[in-house]
């Protein structure tokens, strides 16, 4: 649970003589959190982001996630509002941010609709317009969710491997990065990090890991999950509604699936559900399949 210090903190952040009423978290008994506060004007509630370093949030992921929505904001960006920061602990006692509340849902119904697959596309266009140089706290981003390097893993014998995993893996680096523009990206997209508002509209969440790199990097990551969970005609969906929104075809397609599939666990069933694997191995074996290997 987040200290009292940080609390106080999130309540001097609200203002309006904000006190703290309720904290629940949002990942098991992790963070982040959602806060209730009551204050002069009524009634608020607000996500908190950090505390000491987990296995799964870093404090340098915090800061990423604090830039992102300040970058989001600039850019008039689908997403939450960051309400405040503090990114040296100073006042807090560990690294912290606390932003604003997205009201809706990230369920998605089994078989999802072609419209959402579509909606969920489009959604990311917005974002991969958005010219941008790398930063400190918003670097280049090579693969999804740049801060694990599963086939490095793999490579060096940290993690089991497949023959098709190996292969592909081989493929992918023979083939390097593709030339191309850069701009804005999630690095994190998947559909529970999207969150669909009562008027259906696509607001993306948890930007701990955006940054700067190819449109491939976000699309091919939304590409896998949705093969992973809904079927192999799911990935086409999504890059159709991101071409639409774009008003561009996408580049390198394959090369990006091949990236986002490789930057996974070597089994998946344990935590995906039954098939999983299998699932993410024929997305895999259809993007090797476009690059003519």
């Amino acid at each position: 649970m987040p200290t009292e210090r940080m609390l106080h903190w999130a309540a001097a952040a609200i203002g309006s003589g904000a006190r703290v009423t309720d904290v629940r978290p949002l990942h098991g008994d992790e963070a982040p959190w959602l806060l209730s506060f009551e204050h002069a004007g009524g009634t608020t509630a607000a996500v908190l982001r950090g505390g000491p370093p987990s296995p799964r949030v870093w404090p340098f992921m915090i800061a990423t996630g604090a830039a992102a929505l300040e970058a989001a904001e600039q850019h008039g960006l689908s997403a939450p509002r960051l309400i405040s920061a503090d990114l040296d602990g100073a006042q807090a006692g560990a690294v912290t941010t606390v932003e604003t509340v997205v009201h809706g849902s990230t369920l998605w119904p089994v078989p999802s609709s072609a419209e959402r697959l579509r909606a969920a596309g489009a959604a990311l266009a917005p974002v991969h317009a958005v010219a941008m140089a790398p930063t400190e706290h918003l670097p280049f981003r090579p693969r999804p969710i740049a801060v694990d390097d599963f086939a490095a893993d793999r490579r060096t014998g940290r993690m089991p491997t497949t023959r098709l995993l190996e292969e592909a893996d081989q493929v992918i680096t023979a083939h390097g990065l593709p030339a191309g523009g850069t701009g804005f990206v999630h690095g994190d997209v998947w559909p529970g990090n999207i969150i669909w508002t009562g008027d259906e509209t696509a607001v993306l969440i948890d930007w701990k890991t955006a940054g700067v790199g190819a449109p491939g990097v976000d699309l091919g990551e939304l590409r896998k999950q949705v093969a992973i969970i809904f079927g192999p005609e799911a990935p086409d969906l999504v890059l159709e509604g991101w071409e639409r929104a774009a008003g561009t075809r996408a580049e390198d397609v394959a090369y990006w699936d091949g990236v986002a599939a490789l930057n996974t666990r070597t089994e998946l069933d344990t935590l995906d559900g039954v098939g999983a694997t299998d699932r993410r191995d024929a997305f895999l074996l259809a993007a090797l399949t476009s690059l003519g290997t």
